[in-house]
Parts: structure tokens; C-alpha cells; sequence
């Protein structure tokens, strides 16, 4: 009977059209009607779903997007063209000017990296939903019981008015 008269306040509140509220505003009414918290640590119950190769590519994600990264690559980088320039005054450069083997090594980097790092960005957007999804549950719930709880202070003024006026 009181999950019902919460769902008719609901609907009423949100100007619903027909029977049946949708399945996120019929979840607010239940823990409301319920009194269960509805709150929930998105990171937590997120990152427990992850598989190995979910986690790898979200490491791979956060190195390749660090300074620490770009330095280790850049001094790479350095040391191996300086490299190949001091042996191109001998003959047995193994990659000679214009450093053709270091190209495919860039190459083949910005392949591999790119779809690891757009994988990982797909899992931070699925994220992101979720915890919005979240976020809109609670401040339903929260509109819903401030509505509510006004509608009872209303309904205590009624009351002392009559009172008063006896």
C-alpha cells in the first residue's frame, strides 16, 4: 500500500504519462519505498568487472600518456640516431641515414599504442555513463524526498492552522 501511494506521488511528480513510470524512476521508488540507499562506489564495482587484458591496456594507456614516457622515448630516440650518425662514419651502420628501421620501430609503436589507448578511453566513456546514470538515480531520489517531505510540512501547517483557529 505505501510503495504504491510513493509510486502515484512519483508519477504525479514527474508529470508521467500512463501506467508504468521507466525502469530508473520505478527503481528510485522502490528504495524509496524500501528506505534503501541507493548510493554506490562506481570505481569499485567498475574496476572489479575489468578482465587481465582490460587492466594491461589501461596501464599501457596511463605509461604512454606520462612524462616519464615521452622522456624514456625521446632519449631513446636521441641515443639511437646519435648512434647510427657516429657509425654512419664507418660502413656497418645498422640503420644508416635516413634511419629507415628506426621509422618502422615508429611505426609499428603508433599502431600498436593507438587502438590500446582508444580501448582504454572506451572503457573511461562506459565509466563515465555510469556514474552519470548513477548520479541521476540519486538526485531523483533526492527530488522525490524533499517533494515528499515538503508535502508533509504542508500538510503539519494545515494541521496547526485548524488548530489554531479552534
Amino acid at each position: 500500500m505505501k510503495s504504491d501511494k510513493i509510486e502515484n506521488f512519483a508519477k504525479a511528480s514527474l508529470g508521467t504519462e500512463g501506467d508504468e513510470l521507466g525502469p530508473v524512476e520505478k527503481s528510485v521508488v522502490d528504495s524509496i519505498s524500501s528506505q534503501e540507499v541507493i548510493v554506490a562506489n562506481i570505481n569499485e564495482s567498475f574496476h572489479d568487472e575489468l578482465t587481465f587484458g582490460q587492466r594491461m591496456a589501461d596501464k599501457v594507456a596511463e605509461f604512454g600518456g606520462s612524462w616519464r614516457f615521452i622522456i624514456i622515448f625521446v632519449s631513446i630516440m636521441v641515443f639511437w640516431v646519435v648512434l647510427n650518425t657516429v657509425w654512419l662514419t664507418q660502413e656497418d651502420a645498422f640503420d644508416p641515414y635516413p634511419f629507415i628501421l628506426l621509422n618502422l620501430v615508429l611505426s609499428t609503436l603508433a599502431a600498436v599504442q593507438a587502438p590500446i589507448i582508444m580501448m582504454s578511453q572506451n572503457r573511461q566513456t562506459s565509466k563515465d555513463r555510469l556514474a552519470f546514470s548513477k548520479s541521476y538515480e540519486v538526485n531523483l531520489k533526492s527530488e522525490l524526498e524533499i517533494m515528499r517531505l515538503n508535502q508533509k510540512v504542508d500538510e503539519i501547517h494545515k494541521l496547526l492552522i485548524k488548530e489554531s483557529k479552534k
